[in-house]
């Protein structure tokens, strides 16, 4: 079906040049009235990468130089469900997982067709009166029912069908067309996702930069996340760099911190739940982790290199001053930590702690703030902005006064979540966390033989003493009174809503 609605002619010269000419032709019929005022309310930029860690952005010294040293960099941004399609639903909905009931990536627990696409934050905002525009990846399982569908409230839409390739990709633009960009095979440089994605955002600013109302613009690469589906022997080096990045890493050193591997020499790991006690990881496995490690550094320099083409069309066009930059990632990933050799969905810190830098109106320049915040936060900072209210009762705050008093939320904590949705199956197993400046608490459950929830387990982290995680402290008695406190708050939040979350 979805060959059927591609366009006819696929030859690779000719793709740049219809994203091109789409771009221009939309910017042509939607500029609005000339005579009517302006709008003074700033441009909006979210940017979100796929799977990215906290580590990862040493070797983005764009987006740490352009966006960071000129706003501020938040150390301690956590997700509330460290999992693509979850996580990106409390971005649109500014809603814990609970709320929002989007708690996998695919049927009937999760995927698009779970969210509530009236009720998102591009809605609210093009009924506010700003141009909304996404481009890249949306929610997993877009365009399996209908590829030339467009999401609720996006004017604009550029939106990734297939997206897990770097190559033979295909892009819905604006239901018009599904394009499809080279082969999986092929390596054509031309036809690169991130950069064709590039082209598209800074084609956008070009023609939208001046008009009489704002844009909020989405955009939104696969990478570092690694390509699925291609039918290619990767051998781990996984995802494919851009061509003119390829090997940059090829020496690059996989860090073994001391969570890594852990206790590696044979070591008991029983302050784990039963599920992750495993031995050791072999050679082979380390040899894996290195290779996808390096790739995914590399597949981020593209990216890198887009912020720069993004910010300098906004200079370009005159209306950097007026926009906000948000650079974000919908979750992180496991490189070896306590021996998981790959993933995310743990609540542990590489999974679920991701990168946050917000540069414009309002926020601190060169500040980096350990305030305790969430990508819960990340709608209700955008309609801050945007002076916009949310049509539905949202669980998050704005970002934009924490930025300029991060002791507003001293003693915050937040929400990591991931069940339990009413469609678990029998064996299923979830769990409910919750973190904050010190301390991680977390709760195991399993739906077990006769479907009902159980628990399994319970972990506690004390980061002024255990910052890897290293060693859980739920059965310590000195620690009892502390753990007390937070399974009492953890229960309050797994029912929260709106201001009852913070």
């Amino acid at each position: 079906m979805l060959g059927a609605m591609m366009a006819q002619s696929r030859q690779r010269f000719l793709a740049p040049l219809a994203v091109l000419a789409a771009v221009a032709a939309l910017g042509l019929s939607a500029t609005g009235s000339q005579a009517q005022a302006a709008d003074p309310r700033p441009n909006i930029v979210l940017i979100m990468t796929d799977d990215q860690t906290l580590a990862s952005m040493s070797v983005m010294p764009n987006v740490r130089n352009l966006i960071g040293a000129q706003g501020t960099t938040f150390s301690q941004n956590w997700v509330s469900y460290p999992l693509c399609c979850p996580s990106r639903a409390t971005y649109l909905t500014g809603q814990y997982p609970h709320n929002h009931d989007v708690f996998d990536n695919k049927p009937p627990d999760g995927g698009y067709e779970k969210l509530r696409g009236g009720q998102t934050l591009p809605v609210w905002l093009h009924d506010s009166g700003y141009k909304t525009v996404h481009i890249g990846k949306y929610l997993n399982g877009y365009g399996n029912r209908n590829p030339l569908e467009v999401p609720p409230g996006w004017e604009f839409w550029h939106g990734l069908v297939d997206a897990y390739r770097m190559w033979g990709y295909s892009i819905n633009h604006h239901g018009n067309n599904v394009q499809r960009y080279g082969q999986v095979g092929e390596q054509d440089p031309a036809l690169y996702q991130t950069d064709v994605l590039r082209d598209i955002a800074t084609n956008f600013i070009e023609n939208h930069a001046n008009g009489t109302r704002p844009f909020f613009l989405s955009w939104a690469p696969l990478a570092p996340h690694t390509e699925v589906g291609t039918g290619l022997d990767l051998n781990f080096r996984n995802p494919r760099p851009a061509p003119r990045h390829r090997g940059q890493f090829n020496d690059e050193p996989l860090p073994r911190p001391p969570a890594f591997n852990e206790n590696g020499d044979g070591g008991d790991m029983s302050d784990k739940p039963a599920f992750l006690r495993r031995g050791p990881l072999d050679a082979n496995e380390i040899d894996n982790i290195t290779k996808r490690y390096r790739s995914r550094l590399e597949s981020l320099l593209a990216v890198d290199e887009a912020v720069k083409a993004i910010v300098d069309k906004l200079r370009a066009e005159g209306v950097l001053s007026n926009t906000v930059l948000i650079f974000t990632a919908d979750n992180g990933f496991m490189d070896g930590q306590h021996r998981i050799e790959a993933g995310k969905v743990h609540a542990y810190n590489p999974s679920a702690r991701v990168p946050l830098l917000i540069r414009g109106q309002g926020i601190p320049a060169g500040q980096t703030t350990p305030a305790m915040v969430s990508n819960v936060d990340l709608a209700a900072t955008v309609l801050d902005f945007a002076n916009t209210a949310p049509g539905i009762r949202i669980d998050g705050r704005s970002l934009k006064p924490v930025a300029q008093n991060p002791a507003s939320v001293a003693g915050r904590r937040v929400l990591l979540e991931t069940g339990a949705p009413r469609a678990r199956s029998i064996g299923d197993r979830w769990y409910a966390a919750i973190r904050g400046e010190r301390y991680l608490y977390v709760e195991h459950w399993l739906r077990n033989a006769d479907g009902v929830d159980v628990r399994t387990g319970k972990e506690l982290y004390d980061d002024n003493v255990d910052p890897h995680q290293l060693e859980s402290k739920h059965d310590n008695p000195g620690y009892a009174d502390i753990m007390a406190g937070l399974a009492q708050r953890l229960h309050e939040m797994q029912t929260c809503s709106g201001s009852t979350c913070l």
